[in-house]
């Protein structure tokens, strides 16, 4: 049976994500580390050597279980993994590496929502370097849906989020191609948009159709 270790930052997303690969990956075990130290103090200060040394640690460990894929679930320490990804024998990757892949190949015109400001620039460096990579032309218009984070923990709460993204999901679709959904905790939104103008992308579902890929599943 392969593996999967998530290294996970935000326990608001820990369930979520799990669901989902029990869903589209029973055949695979999936097991998670834990650091909900990470987001706040990317929050503060961007990608620290402390981070950095945080997650090389992690990488070890995932190693040492015994993964076959270790996945990185916060695209605000998202540049860790390239720094990192050639210090261990298995792929490491970017759980919003395949959504930029797949946005690329859609259209010119790419609009980033996140809900957490550390977000944007590396998710935009993200889509930017992509491009680059596959020789595409583009253009990327991030806009943060501002407090949006705030109101998840509560049934309440995160009804009102979701409301939000999709209120600035309506607004966006007009100017774009495609809208990507910055962060992995934006994706229980994606059950309940509905149609849309333009095609919504949520970085887990891509991460686990990449995943499939590697795997051969």
């Amino acid at each position: 049976m392969s593996k999967v270790a998530i290294i996970n930052t935000n326990p608001l997303t820990y369930e979520m994500l799990n669901e989902l690969f029990k869903t589209e990956l029973p055949e695979v075990e999936i097991f998670n580390i834990m650091d909900d130290s990470l987001l706040p103090q990317a929050r503060k200060t961007g990608v620290t050597k402390d981070i950095i040394e945080k997650l090389r640690m992690y990488l070890k460990c995932a190693e040492i279980t015994g993964a076959d894929i270790i996945l990185n679930q916060c695209s605000s320490v998202s540049e860790a993994v390239d720094i990192l990804k050639n210090e261990v024998s298995v792929p490491y990757i970017k759980i919003d590496r395949p959504m930029a892949e797949k946005a690329v190949s859609i259209g010119k015109n790419i609009t980033l929502l996140a809900t957490v400001e550390s977000t944007l620039a590396p998710s935009r460096k993200l889509v930017e370097d992509t491009a680059k990579e596959l020789g595409k032309s583009i253009n990327v218009n991030t806009v943060l849906v501002k407090g949006a984070i705030d109101l998840l923990g509560t049934p309440e709460g995160e009804k009102r989020h979701n409301e939000l993204i999709i209120e600035e999901i309506g607004k966006q679709a007009d100017n774009c191609d495609v809208i990507l959904l910055a962060q992995a905790s934006m994706h229980r939104i994606m059950d309940k948009i509905g149609n849309t103008k333009v095609p919504v992308l949520s970085s887990p579902s891509e991460a686990v159709t990449a995943i499939k890929r590697l795997i051969k599943i």
